[in-house]
């Protein structure tokens, strides 16, 4: 049976009238841009988490042929990421030219590379460093022709990229002529490491080298000591056993565990940082800061 009323019915596209309290109409606010917006609990975060972020595109670089262009022009990159299942022509020209440079190569699933970034990466995503790495070689035949006594600190996988900047910090602070980092498992060198070190990294030389056994015996070889700073070393800092007025280069280890033995067996002089606390252990940074305070004391204690 065909329900009946006696209400007239209304055109599809007529607009409800809304009132206020005074019995004033008042306009529909079909926009949800235009409601007032509740803060969320979250803190504005973005809706999907696991996507990552919007990408610095002065930071990053996307695409086999980019890359190898980049690298072709000289452009000094910070860590090359391909995807493992590519291998061809390019990929091969570009982990010839990154050796040649020095420049670290991951083969990594897609997984990786779609969290590095949302964009198109066509399986090839490479960090565009914001300093050019300096030879080492060069800075320490130009010191000795300049009669400068060189202060060098190495540092052995230093992968926080905070830590990495506060170390650059202290280092420029006390007079360090360079720091030294292995091409692999470094910190990256991006916008943070440069703001945490308070622009010291575009003040102090990096350099990047393949193998610091060789970097170690090179410094040797050079007439320059190589001063680790462990807690297993048997001098303390405070004693004065190592006189650091001459060429030397600090060493620095991982927070975890520390000098690798290996470059440990190599260093010249151990020292170890005295504590009186029940923790026991200093924030590398914070250590790298008192060592670097100790040579730069020796040293102004001699001119005076």
């Amino acid at each position: 049976m065909e329900k009946r009323t006696d209400r007239p019915s209304r055109p599809v596209t007529e607009r409800r009238t809304f009132y206020d309290e005074n019995n004033r109409p008042v306009p529909r606010r079909n926009n949800r841009e235009d409601r007032p917006r509740e803060p969320r609990a979250d803190g504005d975060k973005p809706r999907y988490p696991h996507r990552p972020a919007a990408d610095r595109s002065i930071e990053m670089l996307f695409g086999l042929r980019p890359i190898l262009e980049a690298l072709n022009a000289g452009r000094t990159l910070e860590k090359i990421f391909l995807l493992r299942t590519t291998k061809n022509s390019i990929t091969q020209d570009i982990s010839a030219l990154a050796k040649a440079a020095n420049i670290p190569v991951a083969m990594v699933p897609l997984e990786k590379l779609d969290g590095l970034t949302r964009k198109n990466h066509q399986g090839a995503v490479a960090f565009v460093s914001p300093i050019d790495y300096a030879p080492l070689d060069n800075i320490v035949a130009r010191l000795f022709e300049e009669g400068k006594t060189p202060l060098l600190l190495i540092l052995d996988r230093i992968t926080d990229v905070r830590n990495f900047g506060s170390i650059a910090r202290n280092a420029e602070c006390m007079g360090v002529h360079a720091i030294v980092v292995p091409s692999r498992g470094a910190a990256q060198i991006n916008g943070d490491a440069l703001k945490t070190s308070a622009g010291a990294l575009n003040l102090i030389p990096v350099c990047r080298e393949p193998n610091l056994k060789d970097t170690i015996r090179f410094l040797h070889d050079s007439g320059i000591q190589v001063v680790g700073c462990t807690e297993k070393a048997e001098d303390s800092l405070e004693t004065g056993a190592v006189d650091l007025t001459g060429p030397v280069a600090i060493l620095m280890g991982s927070e975890e565990d520390g000098i690798s033995p290996e470059y440990l067996r190599l260093t010249d002089h151990t020292l170890r940082i005295p504590m009186a606390g029940q923790i026991s252990s200093l924030n590398v940074s914070v250590a790298s800061g008192i060592m670097l305070f100790e040579v730069l004391r020796q040293r102004l204690a001699v001119k005076s």
